[in-house]
C-alpha cells in the first residue's frame, strides 16, 4: 500500500511519562464524550507482549526485540465486530526504544546512542483511529487504523492493518508493517550499511484488556 508523504519534525523533547499521562489523560476525555456503549483497553504489561525490528540485508540480519510497548484504545461499542462504528475510536501506542536488546552489547550501544538517539527521543510512537473492521478468518478481524507514526522525532502519516481476536477479557493484537529509515531521519554509517537494511520489518504482538474502573 503507498503511504500518504506526510512528515514533519518534531523539534520538542519527549518525556516518555509526559506522553503517556497526557495522551491518557486525552483519552479519558474523549472517553466521557462517548456513548455508554463504548470500552477503554490498555496494554495489559502483566501479558506476553512483543514488538520486534528485523533487518534482513545481503551480510547479516539483525533482530531487535522488547516487551515494553504500552497505550489505550478507545472502542466505541460493546464488542469488536464486523462493521463495529469507529467514529470516536482511537488508539495510542509507544514503544520503549531504549529497551530494544539485538543480543549484542555494542551493537546496542550504538543503535541506541548513535542511531535512534533514545535520550532525546526514547519513544516510538503511533496516535491514530480506527479506520475499518472486517472478518479476516474465524474469530480474527482485520483492523486498520490511520495515524502518525512518530521514530526519533519524525511523524510519518501510516495505515497500519492488525489482525486481531479475542481473548479472556479482551483482545490481542498482531501488526506488521515496513519502515524505512531515511523516512525517519535515521543515519547509518557507511560500515554498517553492510549490516543494516533500509527497509525495517516492524511486527507488534500484545494484547490489550479493559481499563480498571476508576
Amino acid at each position: 500500500m503507498t503511504q500518504p508523504n506526510v512528515s514533519r519534525r518534531v523539534v520538542s523533547v519527549r518525556s516518555g511519562t509526559g506522553i503517556r499521562v497526557f495522551s491518557l489523560a486525552c483519552g479519558l476525555l474523549v472517553s466521557m464524550s462517548m456513548d455508554a456503549t463504548s470500552q477503554e483497553f490498555h496494554v495489559d504489561r502483566d501479558a506476553e507482549n512483543s514488538v520486534r525490528f528485523i533487518s534482513q540485508a545481503p551480510v547479516e540480519e539483525v533482530v531487535g526485540h522488547t516487551d515494553r510497548i504500552d497505550g489505550y484504545v478507545l472502542l466505541n461499542g460493546e464488542r469488536l465486530e464486523e462493521g463495529s462504528p469507529t467514529e470516536g475510536t482511537q488508539l495510542y501506542l509507544e514503544v520503549d526504544l531504549a529497551s530494544l536488546d539485538t543480543g549484542l552489547g555494542l551493537r546496542n550501544r550504538h543503535m541506541r546512542n548513535n542511531y535512534l538517539e533514545v535520550e532525546e527521543f526514547p519513544y516510538a510512537t503511533f496516535d491514530a483511529t480506527i479506520q475499518g473492521v472486517e472478518v479476516a478468518t474465524a474469530g480474527v478481524f482485520g483492523v486498520t487504523a490511520r495515524g502518525l507514526l512518530s521514530i526519533h522525532g519524525v511523524e510519518h502519516q501510516r495505515d497500519v492493518l492488525c489482525d486481531v481476536s479475542a481473548r479472556q477479557d479482551g483482545y490481542r493484537a498482531r501488526c506488521t508493517f515496513t519502515v524505512l529509515l531515511s523516512d525517519f531521519d535515521i543515519e547509518i554509517p557507511k560500515l554498517m550499511f553492510l549490516k543494516l537494511a533500509e527497509d525495517i520489518l516492524l511486527e507488534l504482538d500484545f494484547a490489550v484488556r479493559p481499563a480498571p474502573d476508576r
